[in-house]
């Protein structure tokens, strides 16, 4: 070996919720923006994640361990299986903007949120961070705004409940 050369250094497999949530997000939009099922969203997802084809899978050195993937996974076909409750849910707590109106990018993030908020036992909070931060990444300008309006509605709206 050549004195100074660079070491091929494996990628490390990490658990991250955060990283899940967001692989999920992709899933959902690009089941949304290429009118296809949710299951060959996923499955072409993570395809590219094995593969290597994706920027997400070489990001920052580090892979989703099977646990994440386990965990994005259920978050996309929970929402999947709830979709019906969790529209009519957002389109309640939602003031001014129908579905149509709003960016793909928020609508798609509020209802993966909208999803976990409801249907698991993470806590609002814990959620609500890491849906802000994807949309200020993903999103317009004011997405993390956005998103954190109607998502604290739709905690005060279940709260009421």
């Amino acid at each position: 070996m050549l004195e100074g050369a660079a070491k091929a250094v494996a990628p490390k497999a990490v658990t991250s919720r955060r990283k899940a949530r967001e692989f999920a997000f992709r899933v959902l939009f690009e089941s949304e923006q290429g009118k296809q099922g949710v299951s060959t969203a996923w499955q072409n997802a993570k395809d590219a994640l094995a593969e290597g084809k994706t920027d997400f899978s070489r990001r920052e050195g580090e892979t989703m361990d099977a646990e994440a993937l386990s965990f994005a996974h259920r978050l996309v076909l929970g929402y999947d299986d709830k979709r019906f409750e969790i529209d009519q849910t957002l389109q309640r707590v939602i003031e001014g903007w129908s579905f149509t109106q709003m960016s793909q990018t928020d609508l798609t993030l509020l209802r993966l949120a909208s999803f976990e908020i409801m249907h698991s036992d993470t806590p609002p909070n814990a959620v609500m961070e890491v849906t802000i931060r994807l949309a200020k990444k993903y999103g317009g300008e004011e997405s993390g705004r956005f998103v954190n309006g109607v998502l604290a509605r739709l905690v005060k709206h279940l709260e009421l409940k």
